[in-house]
């Protein structure tokens, strides 16, 4: 797959989204499954609104896509 220039672009891409998510406290399998569940729902609209909700830095995102924090049980 990183063998082509359209292949390195797109690892480069996923792994840009997946560190992103990694500093924003979510894990980031978890943060594509929702990614890969959601945005499907939304290839007919025409108002790309519902993207702010999918940012990993969107206080909206489900709790599984989130770490749990210091003082949350695991």
């Amino acid at each position: 797959m990183i063998d082509t220039v359209v292949g390195a672009k797109s690892s480069a891409i996923i792994y840009s989204i997946a560190e992103t998510a990694k500093a924003n406290n979510l894990k980031p399998y978890d943060y594509f499954e929702y990614l890969l569940t959601e945005i499907p729902k939304h290839l007919d609209d025409t108002d790309r609104g519902f993207l702010d909700d999918l940012l990993p830095w969107s206080p909206n995102l489900p709790a599984n896509c989130r770490k749990p924090g210091k003082d949350e049980v695991k």
